[in-house]
């Protein structure tokens, strides 16, 4: 096992940056013609090369969250609600430094290495790639080997799991990760949504040249680039998990070092709005995904349940339109306010298609 060590944790003046005056100015589209704008924007980073990785991770990911003690964060060891089964630190002392020397690390808690969420190997190890901090984290060196180049999942029966309850097996063939049965990596549910955007910020970053590797979670094409079902996984999971302070930080943090951000941390609402043809099919799954709440609503706010972009509209008993509205899965709530008592028509609008609902203000 590795050994402990007792650090102090010292608060140093760095100044963070935040996303830059008009840096998104140029993102006007919708669709895939938005992906390309923003891939324009954050296309050329500056490349710290794959040894600089472990500098970028002494600001970008120090638990600064949890144990709040400046070691490693570590998606794959972290557990949010109580005591990590191991640490890893930043400082150096030879012989027991805490990175992968080229062997050992055959069980949790020896060393930690970089894991490259979307596995190297599918673009032969080539740069700048290898050595994007957007999406090469720091993780435990076993538990990494443990998932390979495995696609992300949500796992039915694991036949592995590590010590913070991340796992893997097959695939769960049911609900939104319908669709795959062979085996699959599933990290704990604090950091589904980062994955995720690791995902989207990838596709969208070597988008010119996505089409032409091949990975299980892909399709082979450079605009929706994702299998059906590992879509409806990875956006399930940026929807269920959204932009935490620490992804926040880790992307201020890896813009001073590479020049360049991850969209999807600063604007989650473009995830939708790229890949909206893919969030509905078909009227039942609209149907399905779109609900209001409370209803009858006695206070001021309505609570929209939807997984895409909705125009919303409220008639009267007439058929006068009295409020309209805008609600994604980030903004979920209209303001009703000015409604009086009685009954109204609702009227959900997306570009999968309409429904109308009758809503009671009592």
């Amino acid at each position: 096992m590795k050994h402990f060590y007792l650090i102090l944790l010292f608060i140093t003046s760095i100044a963070f940056a935040q996303i830059p005056s008009n840096y998104y100015d140029s993102a006007t589209g919708s669709g895939y013609t938005l992906k390309t704008q923003l891939h324009n924007i954050i296309n050329g980073h500056t490349d710290n090369g794959y040894g600089g990785l472990y500098t970028t991770y002494e600001t970008s990911d120090r638990d600064s969250y949890y144990e709040m003690n400046g070691t490693v964060l570590d998606m794959y060891s972290e557990k949010p609600s109580g005591t990590d089964s191991y640490e890893y630190t930043y400082e150096i002392e030879m012989p027991n430094d805490d990175r992968d020397p080229g062997s050992g690390g055959t069980i949790e808690g020896e060393y930690y290495n970089r894991e490259h969420i979307i596995p190297q190997s599918i673009f032969s190890s080539a740069t700048p790639m290898r050595s994007d901090a957007h999406f090469v984290v720091p993780s435990d060196k076993f538990v990494n080997a443990q998932r390979g180049s495995f696609p992300f999942g949500v796992v039915d029966t694991p036949n592995w799991t590590s010590t913070n309850g991340s796992k893997r097996g097959n695939n769960l063939n049911s609900g939104y990760s319908a669709g795959y049965t062979d085996t699959v990596f599933e990290p704990i549910s604090e950091f589904k949504g980062d994955i995720a955007r690791m995902f989207f910020y990838f596709v969208t970053r070597y988008e010119d040249n996505v089409a032409s590797w091949s990975y299980t979670m892909f399709n082979g094409t450079s605009d929706q680039v994702f299998d059906l079902t590992f879509f409806n996984i990875l956006y399930q999971w940026h929807i269920d998990d959204p932009v935490s302070t620490r992804e926040i930080d880790r992307n201020d943090a890896i813009y001073l070092r590479q020049n360049n951000r991850n969209p999807f941390i600063d604007h989650p609402e473009y995830v939708a709005s790229i890949w909206s043809n893919l969030l509905s099919t078909n009227e039942n799954d609209f149907l399905k995904n779109v609900s209001i709440y409370p209803n009858p609503i006695k206070d001021n706010d309505l609570n929209i349940k939807t997984r895409t972009p909705l125009h919303i509209e409220i008639y009267n008993v007439l058929g006068k339109l009295i409020l309209t509205s805008k609600v994604d899965a980030y903004n979920k709530t209209v303001n009703v306010s000015s409604l009086k008592q009685g009954v109204y028509l609702i009227k959900l609008n997306s570009e999968q298609g309409s429904i109308t609902k009758k809503l009671i203000k009592q």
